[in-house]
């Protein structure tokens, strides 16, 4: 398949989505991916509709270019985050944490790709009527499965007819071409747009990213059925300690875990903040903009596709 249908398509200059992350991914951010060729991603997480609907507008005052929406379908307020993302006219709404089978006649004007972690969800993905769908891999950032990235986008591309998107561990130009030679068309890229210049998150979670070395995350929450991967810090640590206690129940778990999330990257929590992250961090020294990355991210992989070892 040809790697540039993405582009032909959605209108980007570069095959390259920037991850929907709950409380980091927003309009200023997503503005500068899309204003710098690739597609940015708005991430609704357990947002209100109206949020959604103000992070939209205010991203299409920032740049001409499409915008994604990247939508949880665990949200408590999923209908009206549903119907906003419809109202709006998303270019292109990104789907996790479930089947979107039944949103997808309402979506009709925009391209649905859904994030899949197994041969199976693809394959219903594609007969629902998905555009493409997102091959994550569990080296990912955020919410994970089981499967590494280099073991899923093949079989996944194997197993449906509709374009794939490879994310988890992509970082440079070896990640792009990897991807491209798995058989995906496009890359999707969380982590590294932490360091964006246009990502907001508190200093304290860009310098943890910094710092990490390659096996400073953890995955936790696999007792709760949707394990997470973070940054190694103290929460992590007690809630991976907390996951081995049979004296706690699952929903005391849940209550320990509320807001983390955002008690990283809006407050820079480093006690009782979850700090998500890729196992890429290792990799990653420097804050750049996010025209910066994506630029240096293809002219990795342009010198690499120049000397045959690309696609």
């Amino acid at each position: 398949m040809n790697i540039n249908i993405l582009c032909s398509e959605l209108k980007l200059k570069y095959p390259i989505f920037q991850g929907g992350m709950a409380w980091i991914s927003d309009a200023v951010l997503a503005a500068a991916v899309s204003n710098a060729g690739g597609l940015g991603v708005i991430a609704a997480g357990h947002a209100p509709g109206d949020y959604v609907r103000e992070q939209i507008k205010k991203a299409r005052t920032l740049t001409g270019n499409p915008i994604g929406v990247n939508v949880m379908l665990m949200n408590p307020h999923i209908e009206d985050v549903v119907q906003v993302v419809a109202e709006e006219k998303a270019e292109v709404v990104i789907t996790g944490a479930g089947n979107p089978a039944k949103y997808m006649e309402l979506w009709k004007d925009s391209k649905v790709i859904p994030v899949v972690a197994s041969t199976a969800l693809a394959k219903l993905m594609q007969r629902c009527g998905a555009f493409a769908v997102i091959a994550e891999g569990t080296e990912s950032g955020g919410h994970i499965g089981e499967i590494s990235t280099m073991a899923l986008v093949p079989q996944v591309c194997d197993a449906v007819d509709i374009p794939v998107i490879a994310a988890g561990g992509i970082a440079d130009g070896r990640g792009i071409a990897a991807a491209f030679m798995l058989g995906a068309v496009g890359v999707q890229v969380g982590t590294r747009f932490l360091l964006a210049e246009e990502c907001l998150i508190h200093a304290n979670y860009k310098e943890m990213v910094l710092k990490a070395k390659d096996i400073d995350t953890i995955a936790t929450g696999k007792r709760l059925g949707h394990p997470v991967r973070a940054l190694k810090s103290r929460f992590s640590r007690d809630f991976a300690a907390k996951e081995y206690d049979s004296s706690i129940t699952n929903e005391e778990l849940e209550a320990f875990g509320q807001g983390a999330l955002k008690r990283a990257a809006i407050d820079g929590d480093k006690l009782t903040g979850c700090f998500m992250s890729g196992q890429v961090a290792g990799m990653l020294k420097k804050e750049q903009t996010a025209s910066e990355i994506i630029e240096e991210m293809f002219a990795e992989y342009n010198e690499l596709a120049q000397k045959g070892f690309a696609k």
